[in-house]
Protein backbone atom coordinates (compact mmCIF):
# COMPACT_ATOMS: atom_id res chain seq x y z
CA UNK A 1 0.00 0.00 0.00
CA UNK A 2 1.51 3.63 -0.68
CA UNK A 3 1.00 6.49 1.41
CA UNK A 4 0.65 9.87 -0.26
CA UNK A 5 2.93 12.52 0.77
CA UNK A 6 3.19 15.84 -1.01
CA UNK A 7 2.39 17.37 -4.11
CA UNK A 8 5.33 17.87 -6.48
CA UNK A 9 4.81 21.88 -6.80
CA UNK A 10 1.67 23.95 -6.42
CA UNK A 11 -0.81 25.29 -8.77
CA UNK A 12 -0.31 28.50 -10.03
CA UNK A 13 -3.19 30.51 -10.08
CA UNK A 14 -3.29 34.08 -10.74
CA UNK A 15 -6.31 35.93 -9.08
CA UNK A 16 -7.87 38.92 -10.29
CA UNK A 17 -8.70 40.65 -6.65
CA UNK A 18 -5.43 40.93 -4.06
CA UNK A 19 -6.46 38.38 -1.09
CA UNK A 20 -7.81 40.37 1.87
CA UNK A 21 -3.66 40.63 3.57
CA UNK A 22 -2.70 42.28 0.51
CA UNK A 23 -5.32 44.92 -0.79
CA UNK A 24 -5.19 48.37 0.03
CA UNK A 25 -7.45 51.16 -0.22
CA UNK A 26 -7.08 54.75 -0.50
CA UNK A 27 -3.42 54.24 -0.48
CA UNK A 28 -3.26 52.17 -3.40
CA UNK A 29 -2.86 55.12 -6.03
CA UNK A 30 0.08 56.38 -3.96
CA UNK A 31 3.60 55.79 -4.94
CA UNK A 32 6.10 53.27 -3.02
CA UNK A 33 8.38 56.57 -2.33
CA UNK A 34 5.28 59.02 -1.45
CA UNK A 35 4.55 56.20 1.02
CA UNK A 36 7.52 56.61 2.92
CA UNK A 37 7.72 60.16 3.19
CA UNK A 38 4.17 59.80 4.13
CA UNK A 39 5.23 57.27 7.05
CA UNK A 40 7.80 59.52 7.97
CA UNK A 41 6.47 63.05 8.34
CA UNK A 42 3.67 61.30 9.89
CA UNK A 43 5.35 60.76 12.39
CA UNK A 44 7.04 64.13 12.44
CA UNK A 45 3.66 65.56 12.78
CA UNK A 46 3.01 63.36 15.52
CA UNK A 47 6.31 64.56 17.23
CA UNK A 48 5.16 68.76 16.15
CA UNK A 49 2.24 67.63 19.20
CA UNK A 50 5.38 68.97 21.40
CA UNK A 51 4.01 72.15 20.83
CA UNK A 52 1.18 71.41 22.80
CA UNK A 53 3.17 70.54 25.92
CA UNK A 54 4.86 73.79 24.93
CA UNK A 55 1.36 75.51 25.49
CA UNK A 56 1.20 74.10 29.15
CA UNK A 57 4.67 75.24 29.73
CA UNK A 58 3.74 78.57 29.25
CA UNK A 59 0.59 78.48 31.24
CA UNK A 60 2.74 77.03 34.10
CA UNK A 61 4.98 80.02 33.28
CA UNK A 62 1.45 82.50 33.81
CA UNK A 63 0.33 80.58 36.88
CA UNK A 64 3.51 81.22 39.30
CA UNK A 65 4.12 84.75 37.79
CA UNK A 66 0.75 85.16 39.24
CA UNK A 67 1.06 83.28 42.73
CA UNK A 68 4.23 85.91 42.95
CA UNK A 69 2.40 88.54 42.49
CA UNK A 70 -0.61 87.97 44.61
CA UNK A 71 2.14 86.98 47.36
CA UNK A 72 3.60 90.48 46.91
CA UNK A 73 0.50 92.21 47.20
CA UNK A 74 -0.38 90.70 50.46
CA UNK A 75 3.26 91.55 51.69
CA UNK A 76 2.38 95.14 50.41
CA UNK A 77 -1.50 95.36 51.92
CA UNK A 78 0.04 93.52 55.25
CA UNK A 79 3.45 95.47 55.68
CA UNK A 80 1.94 98.80 54.36
CA UNK A 81 0.40 99.87 58.07
CA UNK A 82 2.68 99.39 60.01
CA UNK A 83 4.96 102.44 57.97
CA UNK A 84 3.92 106.60 59.01
CA UNK A 85 2.67 108.60 55.79
CA UNK A 86 6.05 109.62 55.16
CA UNK A 87 7.69 106.19 54.67
CA UNK A 88 5.12 104.85 53.08
CA UNK A 89 5.70 106.02 49.83
CA UNK A 90 9.57 105.19 49.91
CA UNK A 91 8.24 101.79 50.96
CA UNK A 92 6.12 101.40 47.92
CA UNK A 93 9.12 102.49 45.77
CA UNK A 94 11.65 100.65 46.53
CA UNK A 95 9.32 97.58 46.54
CA UNK A 96 8.64 98.35 43.27
CA UNK A 97 11.88 98.68 41.65
CA UNK A 98 12.77 95.38 43.43
CA UNK A 99 10.44 93.51 42.41
CA UNK A 100 10.10 95.69 38.61
CA UNK A 101 6.24 96.27 39.46
CA UNK A 102 4.12 99.05 39.60
CA UNK A 103 2.35 99.41 43.04
CA UNK A 104 -0.95 101.24 43.08
CA UNK A 105 -2.62 102.12 46.44
CA UNK A 106 -6.66 102.95 46.41
CA UNK A 107 -8.72 104.51 48.99
CA UNK A 108 -12.02 103.36 50.06
CA UNK A 109 -13.47 105.33 47.53
CA UNK A 110 -11.58 103.80 44.69
CA UNK A 111 -9.19 107.33 44.45
CA UNK A 112 -5.55 106.36 43.76
CA UNK A 113 -3.29 107.70 47.02
CA UNK A 114 0.01 106.19 46.07
CA UNK A 115 1.87 104.92 42.92
CA UNK A 116 5.17 103.13 43.23
CA UNK A 117 6.40 105.02 39.95
CA UNK A 118 5.18 109.15 40.44
CA UNK A 119 8.57 109.78 42.34
CA UNK A 120 10.77 107.21 40.16
CA UNK A 121 11.54 105.49 37.36
CA UNK A 122 8.81 103.08 35.47
CA UNK A 123 8.30 100.11 36.76
CA UNK A 124 7.76 99.12 32.72
CA UNK A 125 7.33 100.89 29.32
CA UNK A 126 4.90 99.51 26.45
CA UNK A 127 6.20 99.48 23.28
CA UNK A 128 4.23 100.57 20.24
CA UNK A 129 4.49 97.20 17.59
CA UNK A 130 4.36 99.88 14.54
CA UNK A 131 7.69 101.34 15.85
CA UNK A 132 9.79 98.14 16.89
CA UNK A 133 12.02 96.30 14.13
CA UNK A 134 11.03 93.67 11.72
CA UNK A 135 12.31 91.06 13.05
CA UNK A 136 10.25 91.73 16.86
CA UNK A 137 7.36 92.27 14.07
CA UNK A 138 8.22 88.22 12.73
CA UNK A 139 8.02 87.01 16.29
CA UNK A 140 4.83 88.41 17.06
CA UNK A 141 3.74 86.67 13.72
CA UNK A 142 4.93 83.41 15.17
CA UNK A 143 3.75 83.72 18.44
CA UNK A 144 0.16 84.27 16.79
CA UNK A 145 0.81 81.38 14.53
CA UNK A 146 1.59 79.69 17.67
CA UNK A 147 -1.42 80.33 19.30
CA UNK A 148 -3.94 79.94 16.88
CA UNK A 149 -2.14 75.91 16.56
CA UNK A 150 -2.86 75.52 19.92
CA UNK A 151 -5.96 77.42 20.07
CA UNK A 152 -4.59 79.02 23.11
CA UNK A 153 -7.63 81.06 25.13
CA UNK A 154 -7.60 84.69 23.77
CA UNK A 155 -6.29 87.06 26.29
CA UNK A 156 -7.28 90.67 27.14
CA UNK A 157 -5.86 93.68 25.60
CA UNK A 158 -3.96 95.44 28.64
CA UNK A 159 -4.77 99.13 28.39
CA UNK A 160 -3.70 102.13 31.12
CA UNK A 161 -6.87 103.41 31.94
CA UNK A 162 -8.13 107.06 31.26
CA UNK A 163 -8.47 107.74 34.57
CA UNK A 164 -6.75 105.23 37.17
CA UNK A 165 -9.19 104.86 39.78
CA UNK A 166 -9.93 101.27 41.63
CA UNK A 167 -12.89 101.13 39.07
CA UNK A 168 -11.10 100.96 35.67
CA UNK A 169 -9.98 97.42 37.61
CA UNK A 170 -11.62 94.49 37.01
CA UNK A 171 -9.09 92.86 39.38
CA UNK A 172 -11.02 95.70 42.73
CA UNK A 173 -14.33 95.65 41.24
CA UNK A 174 -15.21 94.26 44.62
CA UNK A 175 -13.51 95.40 47.36
CA UNK A 176 -15.23 94.53 50.36
CA UNK A 177 -14.48 90.72 50.31
CA UNK A 178 -10.76 91.25 51.20
CA UNK A 179 -9.41 88.51 48.40
CA UNK A 180 -6.31 88.57 46.58
CA UNK A 181 -7.21 88.23 43.03
CA UNK A 182 -4.64 88.08 39.91
CA UNK A 183 -5.37 88.25 36.61
CA UNK A 184 -2.94 88.37 32.72
CA UNK A 185 -3.66 90.42 30.27
CA UNK A 186 -1.56 91.28 26.90
CA UNK A 187 0.25 94.44 25.98
CA UNK A 188 0.56 95.87 22.56
CA UNK A 189 3.67 94.04 21.56
CA UNK A 190 2.10 90.46 23.00
CA UNK A 191 4.14 90.70 26.48
CA UNK A 192 2.51 89.69 29.22
CA UNK A 193 0.92 92.15 31.95
CA UNK A 194 0.00 90.21 35.23
CA UNK A 195 -2.11 92.50 37.80
CA UNK A 196 -2.62 91.42 41.21
CA UNK A 197 -5.49 93.33 43.68
CA UNK A 198 -5.76 92.79 47.57
CA UNK A 199 -7.97 94.60 49.63
CA UNK A 200 -7.50 95.63 53.23
CA UNK A 201 -9.81 93.70 55.58
CA UNK A 202 -11.55 96.56 56.60
CA UNK A 203 -11.97 98.21 52.76
CA UNK A 204 -10.18 100.84 54.16
CA UNK A 205 -7.39 100.55 51.13
CA UNK A 206 -6.85 98.07 47.96
CA UNK A 207 -3.20 97.27 46.32
CA UNK A 208 -2.67 96.75 42.66
CA UNK A 209 0.59 95.41 41.82
CA UNK A 210 1.21 95.35 37.72
CA UNK A 211 4.18 93.81 36.16
CA UNK A 212 5.25 93.30 32.72
CA UNK A 213 6.25 89.66 32.55
CA UNK A 214 8.52 89.97 30.00
CA UNK A 215 10.60 86.96 30.33
CA UNK A 216 7.68 84.31 29.64
CA UNK A 217 6.97 85.30 26.54
CA UNK A 218 10.65 85.19 26.01
CA UNK A 219 11.62 82.10 28.03
CA UNK A 220 8.59 80.86 25.30
CA UNK A 221 10.38 81.61 22.44
CA UNK A 222 13.60 80.75 23.54
CA UNK A 223 11.56 77.00 23.98
CA UNK A 224 9.88 77.24 20.09
CA UNK A 225 13.26 77.72 18.91
CA UNK A 226 14.73 75.39 20.29
CA UNK A 227 12.17 73.14 19.79
CA UNK A 228 11.71 74.33 16.05
CA UNK A 229 15.65 73.35 15.26
CA UNK A 230 15.19 69.97 16.80
CA UNK A 231 12.32 69.82 14.71
CA UNK A 232 13.70 70.87 11.07
CA UNK A 233 17.10 68.66 12.05
CA UNK A 234 14.72 65.84 12.22
CA UNK A 235 12.64 66.66 9.58
CA UNK A 236 15.84 66.93 7.30
CA UNK A 237 17.07 63.95 8.77
CA UNK A 238 14.11 62.06 7.77
CA UNK A 239 13.47 63.45 4.27
CA UNK A 240 16.96 62.18 3.64
CA UNK A 241 15.85 58.93 5.48
CA UNK A 242 12.88 58.58 3.35
CA UNK A 243 15.21 58.94 0.19
CA UNK A 244 17.34 56.93 1.07
CA UNK A 245 14.58 53.82 1.09
CA UNK A 246 13.21 55.28 -1.60
CA UNK A 247 16.26 55.06 -3.16
CA UNK A 248 17.26 51.59 -1.99
CA UNK A 249 13.90 49.59 -1.81
CA UNK A 250 11.87 51.64 -4.94
CA UNK A 251 14.59 52.01 -7.65
CA UNK A 252 15.95 48.49 -7.55
CA UNK A 253 12.23 47.47 -7.27
CA UNK A 254 11.11 49.54 -10.32
CA UNK A 255 14.50 48.18 -12.52
CA UNK A 256 13.45 44.94 -11.89
CA UNK A 257 10.21 45.65 -13.06
CA UNK A 258 10.93 47.61 -16.08
CA UNK A 259 13.32 44.13 -16.71
CA UNK A 260 10.59 41.87 -15.90
CA UNK A 261 8.23 44.27 -18.46
CA UNK A 262 10.77 43.59 -21.13
CA UNK A 263 10.93 39.36 -20.38
CA UNK A 264 7.13 39.69 -21.11
CA UNK A 265 7.11 41.83 -24.15
CA UNK A 266 9.87 39.49 -25.32
CA UNK A 267 11.40 42.19 -28.07
CA UNK A 268 15.04 41.50 -26.28
CA UNK A 269 16.54 38.47 -26.56
CA UNK A 270 19.01 38.87 -23.75
CA UNK A 271 17.07 40.55 -21.37
CA UNK A 272 19.56 40.70 -18.24
CA UNK A 273 18.02 40.98 -14.75
CA UNK A 274 19.74 42.58 -12.19
CA UNK A 275 20.69 39.65 -9.39
CA UNK A 276 21.82 42.58 -6.66
CA UNK A 277 24.06 40.06 -5.44
CA UNK A 278 25.60 42.18 -2.72
CA UNK A 279 22.10 42.46 -0.98
CA UNK A 280 21.17 39.68 1.34
CA UNK A 281 17.42 41.27 2.22
CA UNK A 282 14.15 40.45 0.48
CA UNK A 283 14.91 42.69 -2.38
CA UNK A 284 17.98 40.75 -3.24
CA UNK A 285 15.89 37.42 -2.93
CA UNK A 286 13.58 38.89 -4.84
CA UNK A 287 16.02 40.41 -7.43
CA UNK A 288 17.64 36.38 -8.03
CA UNK A 289 14.26 34.87 -7.72
CA UNK A 290 13.34 37.07 -11.11
CA UNK A 291 17.04 36.37 -12.62
CA UNK A 292 17.07 32.43 -11.73
CA UNK A 293 13.24 32.71 -13.39
CA UNK A 294 13.97 34.56 -16.17
CA UNK A 295 16.65 32.51 -17.00
CA UNK A 296 14.75 29.47 -16.43
CA UNK A 297 12.10 30.61 -18.53
CA UNK A 298 14.86 31.67 -21.22
CA UNK A 299 15.84 28.07 -21.34
CA UNK A 300 12.42 26.87 -21.97
CA UNK A 301 11.35 29.07 -24.74
CA UNK A 302 15.14 27.83 -26.45
CA UNK A 303 14.37 24.21 -25.63
CA UNK A 304 10.98 24.45 -27.27
CA UNK A 305 12.04 25.93 -30.27
CA UNK A 306 15.04 23.70 -30.42
CA UNK A 307 12.52 20.75 -29.91
CA UNK A 308 10.35 22.27 -33.02
CA UNK A 309 12.90 22.45 -34.93
CA UNK A 310 13.67 19.16 -33.78
CA UNK A 311 10.22 17.88 -34.50
CA UNK A 312 9.72 19.54 -38.10
CA UNK A 313 12.74 17.83 -39.13
CA UNK A 314 12.55 13.88 -37.97
CA UNK A 315 8.42 14.33 -39.21
CA UNK A 316 10.07 15.29 -42.75
CA UNK A 317 12.31 12.22 -43.35
CA UNK A 318 9.34 9.48 -42.98
CA UNK A 319 6.77 12.39 -44.37
CA UNK A 320 9.14 12.68 -47.49
CA UNK A 321 9.43 8.79 -47.58
CA UNK A 322 5.53 8.37 -47.62
CA UNK A 323 5.45 10.96 -50.29
CA UNK A 324 7.64 9.60 -52.64
CA UNK A 325 6.12 6.27 -52.02
CA UNK A 326 3.03 7.54 -53.15
CA UNK A 327 4.29 9.07 -56.02
CA UNK A 328 5.74 5.87 -57.25
CA UNK A 329 2.68 3.94 -56.34
CA UNK A 330 0.50 5.81 -59.01
CA UNK A 331 3.22 5.04 -61.88
CA UNK A 332 3.71 1.56 -61.00
CA UNK A 333 1.73 -1.50 -62.42
CA UNK A 334 3.56 -4.44 -61.09
CA UNK A 335 1.51 -5.79 -58.21
CA UNK A 336 5.09 -7.03 -56.56
CA UNK A 337 6.41 -3.35 -56.65
CA UNK A 338 3.13 -2.09 -55.34
CA UNK A 339 2.73 -3.78 -52.72
CA UNK A 340 6.30 -3.20 -51.88
CA UNK A 341 5.77 0.51 -51.77
CA UNK A 342 2.61 -0.04 -50.05
CA UNK A 343 4.62 -1.42 -47.13
CA UNK A 344 7.19 1.46 -47.19
CA UNK A 345 4.18 3.25 -46.75
CA UNK A 346 2.55 1.52 -44.22
CA UNK A 347 6.03 1.51 -42.42
CA UNK A 348 6.61 5.12 -42.61
CA UNK A 349 2.64 5.73 -41.21
CA UNK A 350 3.28 3.87 -38.19
CA UNK A 351 6.71 5.19 -37.70
CA UNK A 352 5.00 8.63 -37.83
CA UNK A 353 2.12 7.36 -35.50
CA UNK A 354 5.26 6.53 -32.92
CA UNK A 355 7.30 9.57 -33.54
CA UNK A 356 4.20 11.75 -33.05
CA UNK A 357 3.33 9.82 -29.66
CA UNK A 358 6.84 9.95 -28.16
CA UNK A 359 6.95 13.25 -29.12
CA UNK A 360 3.22 14.28 -27.06
CA UNK A 361 4.93 12.26 -23.90
CA UNK A 362 8.18 14.11 -24.07
CA UNK A 363 6.57 17.52 -24.41
CA UNK A 364 3.77 16.66 -21.64
CA UNK A 365 6.14 15.33 -19.42
CA UNK A 366 7.26 18.39 -17.93
CA UNK A 367 3.84 20.21 -17.40
CA UNK A 368 2.27 16.87 -15.90
CA UNK A 369 5.64 16.00 -13.36
CA UNK A 370 5.40 19.82 -12.36
CA UNK A 371 1.55 18.81 -11.05
CA UNK A 372 2.22 14.78 -10.11
CA UNK A 373 1.26 13.80 -6.42
CA UNK A 374 4.10 11.81 -5.28
CA UNK A 375 4.09 8.78 -3.28
CA UNK A 376 6.14 6.38 -1.18
CA UNK A 377 7.53 3.83 -3.29
CA UNK A 378 9.27 0.74 -2.83
CA UNK A 379 11.59 0.38 -5.72
CA UNK A 380 12.40 -3.42 -5.10
CA UNK A 381 8.60 -4.05 -5.42
CA UNK A 382 8.48 -2.09 -8.27
CA UNK A 383 11.21 -3.72 -10.53
CA UNK A 384 10.29 -7.22 -9.38
CA UNK A 385 6.59 -6.93 -10.85
CA UNK A 386 8.11 -4.99 -13.69
CA UNK A 387 10.39 -7.74 -14.35
CA UNK A 388 6.96 -10.41 -13.76
CA UNK A 389 4.99 -8.46 -16.60
CA UNK A 390 7.78 -8.53 -18.97
CA UNK A 391 8.43 -12.94 -18.69
CA UNK A 392 4.87 -13.00 -18.64
CA UNK A 393 5.00 -10.66 -22.09
CA UNK A 394 8.15 -12.37 -23.35
CA UNK A 395 9.19 -8.97 -23.74
CA UNK A 396 13.06 -9.97 -23.02
CA UNK A 397 13.60 -13.11 -25.85
CA UNK A 398 17.15 -14.79 -25.02
CA UNK A 399 18.32 -12.32 -22.73
CA UNK A 400 18.38 -13.32 -19.28
CA UNK A 401 18.00 -10.33 -16.52
CA UNK A 402 19.31 -10.84 -12.97
CA UNK A 403 17.82 -8.79 -10.45
CA UNK A 404 20.08 -8.08 -6.76
CA UNK A 405 16.36 -7.68 -5.10
CA UNK A 406 17.23 -5.61 -1.77
CA UNK A 407 15.41 -5.83 1.28
CA UNK A 408 12.31 -4.69 1.98
CA UNK A 409 11.98 -1.35 3.02
CA UNK A 410 14.96 -0.85 2.14
CA UNK A 411 14.77 1.20 -1.40
CA UNK A 412 11.94 3.59 -0.37
CA UNK A 413 11.43 6.48 -2.45
CA UNK A 414 8.89 9.24 -2.94
CA UNK A 415 7.79 9.34 -6.86
CA UNK A 416 5.32 8.90 -9.48
CA UNK A 417 5.17 5.09 -10.22
CA UNK A 418 4.01 5.85 -13.69
CA UNK A 419 6.89 7.64 -14.86
CA UNK A 420 9.11 5.73 -13.34
CA UNK A 421 8.13 2.60 -14.37
CA UNK A 422 8.14 3.85 -18.26
CA UNK A 423 11.73 5.03 -17.04
CA UNK A 424 12.69 1.52 -15.82
CA UNK A 425 11.47 -0.07 -19.24
CA UNK A 426 12.94 2.49 -21.26
CA UNK A 427 16.38 1.58 -19.79
CA UNK A 428 15.62 -2.41 -19.85
CA UNK A 429 14.35 -2.58 -23.31
CA UNK A 430 17.80 -0.36 -24.01
CA UNK A 431 19.90 -3.16 -22.44
CA UNK A 432 18.27 -6.08 -23.77
CA UNK A 433 18.32 -4.54 -27.36
CA UNK A 434 22.00 -4.15 -27.17
CA UNK A 435 22.75 -7.50 -25.66
CA UNK A 436 23.60 -10.45 -27.55
CA UNK A 437 22.19 -13.34 -27.51
CA UNK A 438 22.08 -15.31 -24.71
CA UNK A 439 23.35 -11.97 -22.81
CA UNK A 440 22.40 -11.42 -18.96
CA UNK A 441 21.32 -7.74 -17.70
CA UNK A 442 22.06 -7.29 -14.42
CA UNK A 443 19.34 -4.77 -12.43
CA UNK A 444 20.37 -3.56 -8.58
CA UNK A 445 19.19 -1.15 -6.14
CA UNK A 446 21.05 -0.06 -3.39
CA UNK A 447 21.05 2.69 -0.28
CA UNK A 448 24.22 5.06 -1.06
CA UNK A 449 24.08 7.59 1.56
CA UNK A 450 21.09 10.22 0.96
CA UNK A 451 19.86 8.72 -2.31
CA UNK A 452 18.59 4.90 -3.98
CA UNK A 453 20.98 4.08 -6.64
CA UNK A 454 19.67 2.14 -9.82
CA UNK A 455 22.25 0.07 -11.87
CA UNK A 456 20.86 -1.51 -15.22
CA UNK A 457 24.13 -3.24 -16.48
CA UNK A 458 24.44 -4.90 -19.95
CA UNK A 459 26.41 -7.19 -22.27
CA UNK A 460 26.72 -4.99 -25.09
CA UNK A 461 29.43 -3.03 -26.80
CA UNK A 462 28.82 -0.03 -24.37
CA UNK A 463 28.75 3.40 -24.35
CA UNK A 464 31.85 5.62 -26.04
CA UNK A 465 32.76 8.38 -23.60
CA UNK A 466 31.94 10.89 -26.16
CA UNK A 467 28.77 9.66 -26.84
CA UNK A 468 27.75 9.45 -23.27
CA UNK A 469 25.78 12.79 -23.03
CA UNK A 470 24.60 13.02 -26.70
CA UNK A 471 22.30 9.68 -26.22
CA UNK A 472 20.08 11.38 -23.69
CA UNK A 473 19.50 14.13 -26.67
CA UNK A 474 16.21 14.52 -27.98
CA UNK A 475 16.10 12.59 -31.36
CA UNK A 476 19.27 10.45 -30.96
CA UNK A 477 19.20 7.48 -31.72
CA UNK A 478 21.64 5.10 -31.87
CA UNK A 479 20.71 1.50 -32.45
CA UNK A 480 22.04 -2.14 -32.88
CA UNK A 481 22.60 -3.03 -36.91
CA UNK A 482 20.03 -5.53 -36.61
CA UNK A 483 17.22 -3.60 -35.48
CA UNK A 484 14.50 -2.31 -38.07
CA UNK A 485 15.31 1.22 -38.84
CA UNK A 486 12.71 3.57 -37.72
CA UNK A 487 11.37 1.41 -34.91
CA UNK A 488 12.68 4.24 -32.09
CA UNK A 489 12.49 7.80 -32.10
CA UNK A 490 15.23 8.57 -30.30
CA UNK A 491 13.35 10.14 -27.35
CA UNK A 492 13.52 7.45 -24.76
CA UNK A 493 16.26 8.44 -22.68
CA UNK A 494 15.94 11.73 -23.02
CA UNK A 495 12.25 11.09 -21.70
CA UNK A 496 14.19 9.10 -18.81
CA UNK A 497 16.40 12.21 -17.99
CA UNK A 498 13.23 14.30 -17.80
CA UNK A 499 11.46 12.66 -15.53
CA UNK A 500 14.67 11.49 -13.31
CA UNK A 501 15.44 15.31 -12.64
CA UNK A 502 11.57 15.95 -12.15
CA UNK A 503 12.28 13.49 -9.77
CA UNK A 504 15.01 15.48 -7.68
CA UNK A 505 17.21 12.88 -9.02
CA UNK A 506 20.51 12.46 -12.04
CA UNK A 507 20.81 9.43 -14.86
CA UNK A 508 24.07 9.00 -16.17
CA UNK A 509 25.81 5.77 -18.38
CA UNK A 510 29.11 4.66 -17.41
CA UNK A 511 31.41 1.47 -18.19
CA UNK A 512 30.69 -1.51 -16.53
CA UNK A 513 32.54 -2.05 -12.98
CA UNK A 514 33.98 -5.81 -13.45
CA UNK A 515 35.79 -4.22 -16.59
CA UNK A 516 33.51 -6.08 -18.64
CA UNK A 517 32.07 -5.02 -22.26
CA UNK A 518 28.78 -3.19 -21.62
CA UNK A 519 27.02 -0.48 -20.65
CA UNK A 520 25.71 0.45 -16.82
CA UNK A 521 23.02 2.93 -16.68
CA UNK A 522 22.78 4.76 -13.13
CA UNK A 523 20.11 6.13 -11.44
CA UNK A 524 20.47 8.43 -8.19
CA UNK A 525 17.30 9.14 -6.91
CA UNK A 526 16.90 10.92 -3.20
CA UNK A 527 15.90 9.40 0.01
CA UNK A 528 12.91 11.54 1.58
CA UNK A 529 14.11 13.39 4.85
CA UNK A 530 10.89 12.18 7.00
CA UNK A 531 11.89 8.56 5.92
CA UNK A 532 13.32 7.41 9.08
CA UNK A 533 16.92 5.70 8.72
Amino acid sequence: MRLLIRYMGPVIVSPRVESEDLHLSWSRSLSLTARILAVNLFVLALFSGGLFFLDSYRGQLIANREAIARQQALIIRETLPSFDDQKKAAFLQKFGQLSQSRIRIFNRAGVKIMDSSARGPAAYNLNDPAQESWQKMAARLLDVGFDFMVMAPRLETFLEPAHDTANAWSELQDRSSGQVKSTTRLAPDFTHMINAAATAPGGDFSVLSTTNAREIRQLVRAERLRIGIFFMIILIIAILLSLFLARTIVRPLRRLAYAAVRVRLGRDPEVSVPRLPSRRDEIGMLARALSDMSNALRQRIDATEAFAADVAHEIKNPLASLRSALDGMEHVSDPALHKQLMDVAKADVKRMDRLISDISEASRVDAQLAKAKFELIDLGDMIEQLLLAREHRGRDGNVQIAFARPRKGVALILGEDIRLERVLNNLIDNAVSFSPPGGLVQISATRAESHIVIRVSDEGPGVPKQEREAIFRRFHSERPPAEQFGKHSGLGLAIARTIVEGHGGTINVFDREDGRSGACFEIALPIPEDKPG
